[in-house]
């Protein structure tokens, strides 16, 4: 899709239940708080290009606890993005893996990815014109 084909913020990109203002009982804030973290997007990120189990997903994402991990795939798993397989192996190991509804997610993540990566250098010079304010 491009930019001409893209719906217009005041069309229907904000559903008007919410108001365009995320009151508290509006669904998508709780999803966008369970889903656009910088571990949620990067397990995912992880698990497009095949299933992990846990330690190699972890390897893959330096600096991310066992508890954090643990607790990012658990809500990528309630959310339905991420499925979770038991295999019969011995030691019994758990592989994750994207489901179709976590597939969808690539594109627009992919997007905000593309679009951090080229705006960096606005963004530092923004932050060094900031911090160096006199405040």
């Amino acid at each position: 899709m491009n930019v001409r084909e893209m719906p217009s913020l005041h069309a229907s990109v904000w559903d008007q239940s919410c108001n365009a203002h995320f009151h508290a009982e509006c669904p998508t804030r709780e999803l966008f708080d369970q889903i656009v973290d910088k571990w949620s997007v990067m397990v995912l990120a992880v698990l497009e290009r095949e299933p992990q189990r846990f330690n190699a997903i972890k390897r893959g994402l330096e600096g991310v606890s066992q508890k954090s991990l643990t607790q990012t795939l658990r809500r990528l798993e309630r959310n339905g993005l991420v499925i979770r397989r038991v295999l019969a192996t011995s030691p019994v190991a758990v592989e994750y893996a994207l489901s179709d509804l976590g597939q969808t997610l690539l594109p627009p993540f992919r997007s905000l990815y593309h679009w951090a990566k080229s705006a960096i250098p606005s963004v530092q010079a923004a932050r060094q014109q900031f911090d160096a304010r006199d405040l």
